[in-house]
């Protein structure tokens, strides 16, 4: 017979001297080398117990001992049972007594009847490994608990069915201002911004119906609980927790850094304004003014023209004014002057008509008359200006429109602009953000809006522009 050549440190508490040798018996017929310590009486059990030199890795219990019995042992051996496997030799059979033990965490109930030497070496071998599985789950449940309660970086479980949250660490106490119990009583909707609820939910449906994605990053603005509002970044993967789906998030605030994102944008734009209105100026004061000196000293030699270059002479006359005509209306698109001589809702007007100037597409315009009592900033003015500059591009060189909406109109505390074709549309999953379309965005979002793309193939496109009112105009909120 082979035995089991593994060094095993065993503590066997049993009073009486029979029971003792026929279990050390059946521990020597199947390992070579045990060292096996006997304990008469629970005291002296407990002074075996408390010695760390021991270094046990199974204990063998009677429950019928000269100084305790019963559940009195169970009780009193109870605070060893983390550190290794405690098994319960027993000459009684009573069922309600060992499930009780079971369910307090001993190993194996074994009556002594029913005892022989390969029972006993499977149970003690299947609970010294049971142990180290189960020591193995705590030490990788320790480090996962210590990383999500010590992150500097706010983190949080929530249920996937209910989108309540399960679990918060300190970091997402500290940033977001509720205490835990608040954080458990809350939904993450709860802290997610009025104006990107929307957003939040075709996350968690993109999610739901994905439920092997990984780690998704995305963008959302949070409300704390005195009412600021933050910008994170999070990151976000399935877990599963009790058998329960859940999802672990980590939200890396990221606000100060969109702030100097902003001012970079910000900087670039206004650098990008100034080129724009010096070539525009140039254009205007310069060449208008050459070309209007070439008009007039060409009218001086009309008299010498003789009848038969009369015809080549007007048609110079008629280009150098279209010349004219043309630089005139590219100097004003590159830098519209409707701060000083004319309303906003003319320049646009004006966009629109010299975008048509051919007469190819049917415009439809609808001012509110509520934009106009909003006092909108120049700043602000110029961008929403050039978001449409941007998109009528866009639609003439890809589009193949025949008609165009333009809304723009003030609901509760936003302003809202949308510009629609009717044109060949595209698949918006597979779009990707051009410099056209990225310069639309950076400009919505140097006013906190929001800049959304609806399309689909042959039905046209939509974009719609959502500014604040109230965080860019104070005196209106």
């Amino acid at each position: 017979m082979i035995k089991d050549e593994k060094p095993y440190n065993i503590l066997v508490i049993e009073d009486n001297p029979g029971d003792y040798l026929l279990v050390e018996d059946f521990i020597m017929e199947q390992i070579s080398n045990p060292k096996i310590i006997h304990a008469k009486t629970f005291k002296e059990a407990l002074v075996e117990l408390s010695n760390a030199d021991n270094n046990l890795d199974v204990v063998l219990l009677d429950l019928s001992l000269p100084d305790k019995r019963g559940e009195e042992i169970l009780s009193g051996i109870t605070p060893f049972l983390p550190e290794f496997p405690v098994l319960i030799l027993t000459g009684f059979a009573d069922i309600n007594f060992s499930i009780q033990s079971i369910s307090q965490g001993i190993s194996d109930y074994i009556l002594k009847d029913d005892l022989n030497a390969t029972m006993l070496y499977k149970s003690i071998i299947y609970a010294i490994e049971r142990k180290k599985t189960a020591t193995i789950i705590n030490n990788s449940e320790k480090r996962y608990s210590d990383l999500f309660h010590l992150s500097p970086q706010p983190m949080w479980l929530y249920d996937t069915s209910t989108l309540l949250f399960m679990q918060v660490n300190n970091a997402a106490i500290n940033k977001y201002g509720y205490s835990e119990e608040e954080f458990l009583g809350m939904t993450i909707f709860d802290i997610t911004s009025l104006e990107q609820f929307d957003k939040a939910q075709e996350a968690i449906n993109r999610l739901s119906e994905d439920q092997d994605s990984g780690n998704l990053p995305g963008r959302f603005k949070h409300v704390k609980k005195n009412g600021d509002i933050i910008s994170v970044e999070v990151y976000s993967t399935n877990i599963i927790i009790n058998e329960k789906n859940c999802r672990s998030i980590i939200a890396i605030d990221i606000t100060e850094r969109n702030e100097y994102e902003l001012k970079i944008t910000k900087a670039i734009i206004k650098t990008q304004e100034q080129e724009r209105y010096e070539i525009g100026s140039e254009l205007h004061d310069n060449v208008c003014q050459i070309l209007a000196t070439s008009l007039i000293n060409l009218s001086m030699v009309k008299k010498y023209i003789e009848p038969p270059a009369e015809e080549w002479f007007n048609n110079a006359k008629q280009y150098i004014n279209m010349a004219s005509d043309e630089i005139r209306n590219l100097s004003h698109r590159l830098a519209p002057a409707f701060f000083e001589d004319s309303s906003f809702e003319f320049a646009i007007e004006g966009l629109l008509n010299s975008f048509n100037v051919n007469k190819e597409y049917e415009i439809d315009i609808r001012f509110d008359n509520q934009v106009n009592d909003v006092n909108l900033s120049e700043d602000l003015q110029l961008n929403i200006y050039r978001i449409i500059q941007e998109q009528l591009r866009n639609i003439m060189k890809y589009a193949k429109a025949t008609k165009l909406m333009l809304d723009f109109y003030k609901k509760e505390d936003f302003l809202i602009l949308k510009l629609t074709d009717n044109g060949v549309g595209f698949i918006t999953q597979k779009l990707k953000l051009g410099i056209g379309l990225s310069n639309m965005k950076r400009r919505t979002e140097l006013f906190s809006g929001t800049f959304l793309i609806d399309s689909s193939p042959g039905n046209g496109c939509t974009i719609t522009v959502n500014i604040p009112i109230s965080l860019n105009n104070p005196q209106v909120g």
